[in-house]
C-alpha cells in the first residue's frame, strides 16, 4: 500500500517530464528551440515527433505557409508632381526560421518591418516615375471605332516602364533588404491608385470639359449638316413649285387656246351662233366683273348695256 502511494507521484512526475520533452511539428509549421531565450541548434522544418529538454527549452512555432501583408494607403507624389494615394499588398514567407527569430522574433515584428521596407520602396519608385507609368502597364493601341475614340486616342502618352515593371522593381528591392531577415517577398501588387479629393475633383472637371468640347463639336457639325439639308430641301421645293407652276400655266394656256379655238369655230358657223357666243361671253364678263354692290356707268352703245336693257 505504501509502495503504491509512493509510485503515483513518481508516475505523475514522469508523465509531466515526458510530455514536456516531446513536441509535434505538422506540415504547416517550423520550429525554433530556445533555451533561456536563446536559440539552440538548427530550426526544425520537417514534420514529425521531436524531443527537447523539459522545462528548460521552449518550442517556438512559425508558419511555413504564404502569409499576407496588406498595407495602408499612402499619399505619394509622382515625378510629374501629381499627388496620389497608393494602396498595395504583398505575399511573404518565412524562409529561415532561425534567422527570422533572431532578427524579428515573431510575425508582428515581421509585419512592421515589411511595412517599413515596402512603403519606403513604393514611395521611392513611384516618385521616380510619371503618373502614366504607375497606372498603365503597356502601350496599348486603342481600337478607334468612332470619332470619339479617335479624339481620345490622340491624348494617350507613350510609357517606357509601366506599372508591372515598377511592381517587380519594388519587390526586387524589398527582397534585397529582407535577405538577412529570414523572409522572402513572394509577390507585390499595387491594389489601388487614386487622387486625393481636391485633385480628383479637378480631374473630373477636366474630364467633363473634354466631353463637353467633343459634344460641342458634334453639335456644331450636326447644326451645319442640318442647315445644309434644310437649304437643299428649300431649293428642291422651289424647283418643284416653279416646275409645277410652269406646267400649270402651260396647261391653262393650252386650255384657253383650245377654248378660244372652239369659241371662234362656233362664232364662224352662223349668226345665231355668233349671237349665242356674244351672249355667253357677256354673261361670263358679268359674272367675273359685277357683284351685288358693284355700281357701273355704261354707254348706251355698250354691248353690256344692250343685254341689261333686254333683261329689264
Amino acid at each position: 500500500m505504501k509502495k503504491t502511494i509512493v509510485l503515483i507521484p513518481v508516475l505523475i512526475i514522469l508523465l509531466i517530464v515526458g510530455f514536456g520533452s516531446v513536441y509535434v511539428v505538422n506540415e504547416t509549421q517550423q520550429v525554433v528551440i530556445t533555451q533561456f531565450g536563446r536559440p539552440v541548434g538548427e530550426a526544425v522544418t520537417t514534420p514529425g515527433l521531436n524531443f527537447k529538454l523539459p522545462f528548460i527549452q521552449k518550442v517556438n512555432y512559425f508558419d511555413k505557409r504564404y502569409l499576407e501583408w496588406d498595407g495602408d494607403a499612402n499619399q505619394i507624389p509622382t515625378r510629374d508632381k501629381k499627388f496620389i494615394f497608393v494602396d498595395s499588398y504583398a505575399r511573404w514567407q518565412i524562409t529561415d526560421p532561425l534567422k527570422f527569430f533572431i532578427r524579428l522574433t515573431n510575425e508582428r515584428g515581421a509585419m512592421s518591418r515589411i511595412a517599413d521596407i515596402l512603403d519606403g520602396e513604393t514611395r521611392d519608385h513611384v516618385a521616380n516615375h510619371n503618373l502614366e507609368e504607375v497606372v498603365r502597364t503597356s502601350n496599348r493601341t486603342p481600337v478607334a471605332t468612332d470619332v470619339i475614340s479617335e479624339m481620345l486616342s490622340d491624348s494617350l502618352v507613350q510609357i517606357e516602364v509601366g506599372r508591372q515593371r515598377i511592381q517587380e522593381m519594388i519587390q526586387e528591392s524589398a527582397n534585397r533588404q529582407a535577405a538577412d531577415l529570414g523572409i522572402a517577398i513572394l509577390d507585390f501588387k499595387i491594389k489601388r491608385i487614386n487622387y486625393e479629393e481636391e485633385v480628383r475633383e479637378q480631374v473630373y472637371n477636366r474630364m467633363r470639359s473634354e466631353r463637353m468640347r467633343i459634344a460641342d463639336e458634334f453639335r456644331s457639325e450636326g447644326q451645319g449638316e442640318a442647315s445644309s439639308i434644310n437649304g437643299e430641301k428649300e431649293r428642291d421645293l422651289q424647283v418643284i413649285q416653279s416646275t409645277a407652276f410652269k406646267e400649270a400655266e402651260e396647261i391653262m394656256g393650252k386650255a384657253d387656246a383650245e377654248a378660244a379655238s372652239i369659241y371662234a369655230g362656233v362664232y364662224d358657223r352662223s349668226a345665231a351662233s355668233r349671237e349665242l357666243y356674244a351672249f355667253m361671253k357677256a354673261m361670263e364678263t358679268f359674272e367675273k366683273t359685277f357683284d351685288g354692290e358693284t355700281q357701273v356707268i355704261l354707254s348706251t352703245k355698250s354691248e353690256l348695256y344692250k343685254y341689261l336693257k333686254d333683261m329689264r
